[in-house]
């Protein structure tokens, strides 16, 4: 059993290898492309600036010029969104997609948890508690475009507020048909002298903020998660936050956050920004994220900087319209924002295929139900030699169960004998229990993560009806019976559901026929784990999975069921066939008293009735 063990998980390292030098050779990462040329949007500076001696100011203190505008709200609408804005501190409060809906509402893309948190407020210096929440001035540029503004000086050293002053503008602008909308900062001064605004070297901080919808309870990193990406340089790469938050100070072409169906990607311009990313707990959330960007000093009297945030759905054809200029409003090439979209890191290729194949079913019978189950056949189908050898081997170990019972008490004790014994008897009966049994279901494994990663983040299932009334959603956990808010004590369910049960038994079964009868010795043990437990604690382990998944594993098992029952009745067939010249020659050995040969009949060509031999 030990080395049987070893030898899957390096035949496991070695399939992952295969995978991985698949992807490396049919599917290369495309070539480095230097980061897509943009205007500079930060103003030279200015020959013989006047400059305010930062080190006087002890202690900073912003105040508003001039009587505060009344708190207002600014919608914006276009093809693709309803955004809503409010004037105090100039924040973007709620984001829906028009084409997304969660029980029949558009989809929020600004999971707040509160009234008092918004998305792109501005912190003075390099920091992420204190935002500026002053009302500012609204001016409705046109359909798609708003400006907020306001005035500001601040007190110097003497408690005095300074005489100077500066306007800090931020302009939101959106285009008919994008995801993709832009936000200008700009910060002038009243003088030729640059603002008061370094703290550290830093002058404002400013992203996106506190998380990304839709809402949720938990984030369990399988079924919801929310990933952070960068990418420069034309590579990718997944950052994992420690201590709540990552800091660098590297030029990033864009940065990421990735949900399981949707994103949104921070693309700022030339200036050298610090980019944080934060993850933590905030007042009514139960994770924050955020991508926040620090903004060196400002070095001119009128210094305006520019980002751009895509917030959308993650997918392909409609992010990569950002690689070529004249596909997008915006004129915007070489972005490579698909490479944000979230898939398997093993078996990314093997993914793409079988999101091929699961389309192409789609176009056939458009329902992705009937999709996945017609995936499965075909997979099942591909596979059937594979499995057809796997179930075969065991049908043989389980014959094999009484005469290695007998070794295992003949040399009870010594380790050493039973394996060789063992092994003498599989080299007798012409079987190889790992090449027969294991290797075909390690070659399995690849598209088993492949098909979990494909079935449980393919965006076209969110929202795909499978059987109305029942599973009205396969990204979601079917429900028949719903008693929110309350909960099952101790297993804190708050619905029933229907598919869960219907892939335990199919399990359970499925186990059954694959095992046949009870193995000997301590096999009994590992047969009533695999049986009944092993399905049980999946049960619980894939209550709350999506209706996709957990459709295509009962079909499978189904498919698995039929495939064992046809194997073992063709099997009967052929021993029936095999017995048939025994019985022949029992029932003649009864009437003579002695054995008869049985001479098998040679077939003579037909001989006319008139005709005689000689």
């Amino acid at each position: 059993m030990e080395r049987n063990t070893i030898l899957a998980v390096v035949l496991s390292a070695i399939v992952i290898a295969v995978g991985l030098s698949i992807q490396a050779t049919f599917f290369p990462p495309e070539p480095i492309e230097p980061p897509p040329e943009q205007p500079v949007e930060t103003e030279v500076e200015e020959p013989e600036v006047e400059t305010v001696d930062h080190t006087r100011l002890e202690h900073f203190e912003l105040v508003p010029i001039g009587e505060d505008p009344p708190v207002d709200e600014v919608n914006i609408h276009n093809q693709v969104f309803d955004a809503t804005f409010s004037n105090r501190g100039a924040v973007l409060t709620s984001l829906k997609f028009l084409d997304h809906l969660d029980d029949g509402e558009p989809v929020e893309a600004v999971f707040t948890g509160s009234e008092e948190q918004a998305a792109f407020y501005t912190y003075l210096g390099e920091q992420y508690e204190d935002p500026i929440t002053d009302t500012f001035h609204v001016n409705m540029k046109d359909s798609l475009t708003v400006e907020f503004y306001r005035d500001f000086s601040y007190v110097n050293n003497d408690g005095e507020v300074h005489d100077d002053h500066f306007r800090i503008s931020k302009l939101f602008t959106f285009k008919p048909e994008e995801y993709l909308f832009e936000i200008s900062v700009n910060i002038k001064n009243s003088t030729r002298g640059a603002p008061p605004l370094d703290f550290d070297g830093f002058a404002y901080t400013m992203g996106f903020e506190p998380q990304l919808g839709p809402e949720f309870l938990e984030l369990d990193g399988r079924y919801d998660y929310r990933h952070f990406y960068t990418y420069a340089g034309g590579n990718k790469e997944h950052i994992t936050i420690d201590n709540e938050t990552h800091t660098t100070d590297e030029y990033l072409a864009w940065t990421s956050l990735a949900g399981k169906y949707f994103t949104v990607i921070g693309i700022p311009d030339e200036t050298r920004y610090r980019t944080t990313l934060i993850e933590r707990e905030k007042t009514g959330l139960p994770q924050a994220s955020k991508i926040m960007y620090s903004r060196p000093m400002l070095r001119s009297s009128d210094t305006t900087d520019r980002f751009r945030f895509y917030i959308g759905p993650q997918q392909s054809n409609v992010m990569s319209v950002y690689n070529n200029a004249d596909e997008n409003a915006w004129g915007l090439s070489g972005l490579h924002l698909e490479e944000a979209i979230d898939q398997s890191t093993w078996f990314g290729w093997l993914e793409n295929i079988l999101k091929f194949f699961l389309n192409f079913f789609y176009q056939i019978v458009p329902n992705y139900g009937v999709a996945i189950i017609m995936l499965t056949i075909f997979i099942k189908v591909v596979l059937y030699p594979l499995t057809k050898k796997s179930l075969e081997s065991s049908a043989r170990m389980q014959k094999l169960s009484p005469k290695i019972q007998e070794i295992r008490e003949k040399y009870k004790g010594d380790t050493q004998k039973i394996n060789q014994a063992t092994a003498e008897l599989y080299k007798q009966e012409k079987i190889n229990p790992l090449g027969m049994g294991c290797f075909p279901m390690l070659l399995q494994f690849p598209i088993f993560i492949a098909l979990y990663g494909l079935l449980n983040k393919h965006f076209e299932l969110r929202g795909a009806v499978f059987i109305p009334g029942w599973i009205t959603d396969l990204s979601s956990p079917d429900s028949i019976l719903s008693f929110a808010p309350a909960q099952i004590p101790l297993i804190g369910w708050s619905d029933i559901r229907l598919l869960p049960i219907i892939y335990l038994v199919t399990m359970i079964f499925s186990f059954k026929l694959t095992q046949g009868g009870a193995a000997a010795g301590g096999g009994q043990m590992n047969m009533k784990f695999m049986t009944l437990i092993m399905p049980l604690v999946l049960f619980f382990v894939l209550y709350n999975a999506p209706s996709g998944l957990l459709l295509y594993w009962t079909v499978m098992n189904l498919l698995t069921m039929l495939q064992q029952k046809y194997i073992k009745q063709k099997k009967e067939h052929d021993q029936e066939e095999q017995k048939e010249p025994a019985k022949k020659l029992s029932q003649a050995k009864s009437k003579s008293g002695k054995p008869k040969k049985i001479v098998p009949q040679k077939r003579h060509k037909s001989i006319p009735k008139n005709t005689k031999r000689r």
